[in-house]
């Protein structure tokens, strides 16, 4: 039995938890009496108390994040009322910022606080060997990634088989934007590139195929960032696919020699965009290159295979409805595969709420901590742009109606003002946001675009591509009395599914 178990909950299954792995590897001597315990946001506190002290530790590490507080907490205030006596030591974001204000933390031993790589192996050894006392709160030192011990050889057959491998070349960003973490992680630290390649070379001959640098300026460094893609181009195989997060307004002609020789849905990149609005820019403290983003975003539509995924955000102080349509818009016109529409969340530690009293910014006070109001932007219209970030990912991020979705804006209409209208029709039929069959979405679709004057025949035929490159078997029902002849077939790609399903639409 061991005596340190590493747990967590992950959002998903599919994503394997990569902090907690960093913390194993480095635990040094302590290692042989540690094991990890992951688990995920669906299952039931209760069960996962149970699993937990079947395992019969002495101490039990918490990776707390803003997707698992609310769970973590409920699962540590079950565990020191039937066990009191056991250790909890939590780290993570959630918990390294405004720690006086947390349920879980009064709860807690012990919270390790910054990156705690390093520092919670020097926790387990004073509370299981030397019998040292420790006070509650404990910051760890910034460490020397050159002094870590890589936590790649820990993935699994089963990780890598089935789950999302995260891997990191570095750590930090350079820029201030005031709603990220990142923004306090200064300066940018590299990974040993020799070290770190040289572990990914072995999780390849082990067979994985998918990788996600969680690095947030992947680009940053040109000699590491090219030496790391043509160190992919020369073990490719196939099904391999790899996400990149983006400085989107830097480029060179260096890097994109090497992206171009990639396969059609090789490499996703994530670019985040934010906003266009250099006002809101400027009280965000967000420095980019609008000109060089669209250069940018151009060739790699025009020239390459790279699946782009951009980020926009609702909510951020200056940016009224009017502003963010239009570079919505902006954005659509650039033709990333998709565009993640996101709800500005005040993160604990940022900066931004600097601009709580100016902007009247009222946030939720349960996690994900999402905003509910502004000053430019009322409850009722905030909810709006919820729905339609909601209905956005399933039909046009999904890559299910890459054909169909377009239609809406047909004739140099706004695509964002088109897509609110569907938005809103389509929540005034429904009633909700999740739990919709894919059918109902498509024949949703179909009935609005109709019923606003698009032409049956042409709404058929972008239908029947749809349907078809999605492989589906079953008959759309509403369309069976004026069935078109069906598009010829679509090349298949290896890359994973939600991508895929954007190549055609190049």
């Amino acid at each position: 039995m061991p005596d340190i178990v590493l747990a967590t909950l992950n959002a998903k299954y599919i994503h394997a938890a990569f902090g907690l792995r960093y913390l194993l590897a480095n635990l040094g001597d302590l290692q042989p009496r540690a094991t990890i315990a992951e688990f995920d946001i669906n299952q039931r506190p209760l069960e996962i108390v149970e699993s937990l002290l079947a395992l019969n530790p002495k101490l039990i590490g918490f990776g707390v994040y803003i997707w698992n507080t609310t769970q973590t907490t409920e699962i540590v205030a079950l565990l020191k009322k039937i066990q009191p006596d056991l250790i909890i030591v939590l780290g993570g974001p959630e918990v390294s910022f405004e720690i006086d204000q947390q349920e879980i933390v009064r709860l807690a031993d012990h919270v390790v606080t910054g990156e705690g790589d390093l520092k919670f192996a020097e926790v387990c050894r004073a509370r299981l060997v030397t019998g040292e006392s420790l006070p509650r709160i404990i910051a760890a030192e910034l460490p020397k990634l050159d002094a870590l011990a890589l936590p790649y050889e820990l993935y699994t057959e089963a990780d890598i088989a089935h789950r999302v491998l995260y891997v990191e070349a570095s750590r930090g960003c350079p820029f201030t934007c005031e709603f990220c973490l990142s923004s306090l992680d200064t300066p940018v630290r590299a990974v040993p590139t020799d070290a770190f390649l040289a572990s990914l070379d072995r999780l390849i001959e082990r067979g994985a195929r998918q990788f996600k640098f969680v690095d947030r300026t992947f680009n940053l460094n040109l000699n590491t960032s090219r030496a790391i893609l043509e160190f992919f181009l020369a073990r490719w195989r196939d099904g391999m696919f790899v996400h990149f997060e983006m400085v989107p307004d830097r480029l060179p002609d260096a890097l994109r020699e090497v992206i171009a020789r990639f396969p059609p849905g090789a490499l996703q990149f994530e670019v985040g965009i934010q906003s266009f609005d250099e006002a809101t820019s400027r009280n965000i403290s967000r420095r980019q290159n609008v000109t060089k983003i669209e250069e940018n975003f151009r060739y790699l539509r025009d020239h390459t295979g790279v699946h782009v995924h951009a980020d926009l955000i609702v909510g951020l102080p200056g940016e009224d409805v009017e502003s963010f349509a239009r570079g919505f818009d902006r954005l659509v016109s650039m033709r990333p595969q998709e565009i993640q529409v996101g709800i500005l969340k005040r993160l604990r530690g940022t900066p931004i709420v600097r601009h709580d009293a100016e902007w009247q910014m009222v946030y939720s006070p349960m996690p994900p901590y999402e905003i509910l109001s502004n000053r430019l932007i009322d409850f009722r219209a905030m909810q709006r742009l919820r729905r339609f970030a909601r209905y956005w990912d399933l039909l046009a991020n999904s890559g299910n109606f890459v054909d169909s979705v377009p239609l809406l804006w047909a004739n140099d209409q706004s695509p964002f003002w088109r897509f609110l209208a569907f938005s809103d029709w389509l929540h005034s039929r429904l009633r909700r946001t999740h739990q919709i069959a894919l059918a109902t979405l498509a024949e949703s679709l179909f009935n609005f675009l109709v019923e606003n004057g698009a032409s049956r025949e042409c709404v058929v035929e972008s239908f029947d591509r749809d349907w078809l490159r999605l492989g589906r078997k079953e008959e759309l029902t509403f369309l069976a009395k004026d069935r078109a002849e069906r598009a010829p077939g679509v090349k298949s790609s290896a890359a994973p599914k939600r991508q895929s399903r954007h190549l055609v639409a190049n």
